[in-house]
């Protein structure tokens, strides 16, 4: 496997070709079917959404990405390898990080603290402060606040600690679980440009969120799930337009 990459620029000629490919995906826990059949697949470079109401599937599909979660049947090829018979440490490793829905922030910690705990894989201290450099540059709130613990930040100082913390692993993909949920509109603006600027920079992102016209703004793709399967998937600026779409997701 090629190895994950900082914030700073990829080559563009790596954009365009599959990094991630998810076939015929199936989950089932606690007796529940909670994916059916999902597939998908994000190009390098891309930002893909997965929007779709509570329910759908959306988190399971990121959890089992990283292999919090169990396959019951299908493929999940990152970077042309199987991840079924890794633990999530291991896909740590190869270059997928996941942001999950809430944050999970160390509260007790300082912000420092926090985003140092991102750079586990990382131990040489040149590559974590070129790190922490961009993603302070990223974040320039948190960056004021290095030495509060984690838990007196805002929740969209959380959510933008959250992002560097895993940006703070170098991934080449990064998962977003409802980045906006819960936070200030102001705020909120500030961490889509910001996770707009991780993908130009050549970090993949696969996004689920709960806003649908935020999600179809800033995504070049999307896929619509319902019950743990793929009902729609498209260019984003086209689902953004189907009535079915805004109907159920966009109000209109």
């Amino acid at each position: 496997m090629k190895t994950a990459h900082p914030i700073r620029p990829m080559p563009k000629a790596a954009e365009g070709s599959p990094l991630l490919v998810v076939e015929n995906l199936a989950v089932a826990y606690g007796g529940i079917k909670a994916l059916k059949s999902v597939s998908l697949e994000v190009r390098r470079g891309e930002i893909v959404a997965m929007i779709g109401a509570n329910g759908a599937g959306k988190t399971t599909t990121l959890k089992t990405i990283v292999r919090l979660l169990p396959i019951s049947a299908g493929k999940v090829v990152y970077d042309g390898a199987d991840l079924a018979p890794l633990v999530t440490e291991e896909v740590t490793n190869v270059g997928i990080s996941l942001v999950p829905e809430g944050r999970a922030i160390f509260p007790n910690l300082t912000v420092r603290e926090n985003l140092e705990l991102g750079a586990w894989n990382h131990k040489h201290a040149a590559t974590m402060a070129e790190t922490l450099e961009d993603v302070v540059k990223l974040f320039p709130r948190i960056g004021e606040r290095m030495k509060q613990e984690g838990g007196t930040l805002s929740g969209g100082e959380q959510q933008m600690l959250a992002i560097g913390r895993a940006m703070m692993g170098r991934p080449a993909m990064l998962l977003l679980d409802e980045p906006s949920l819960g936070i200030a509109p102001r705020l909120v603006a500030d961490i889509f440009e910001a996770i707009a600027r991780i993908a130009e920079a050549g970090t993949t992102i696969l996004l689920v969120e709960q806003n649908t016209r935020l999600a179809l703004k800033y995504s070049m793709r999307a896929y619509v799930l319902r019950t743990g399967e793929i009902a729609m998937s498209g260019p984003s600026k086209e689902l953004a337009q189907n009535e079915e779409i805004k109907k159920a997701y966009l109000g209109g």
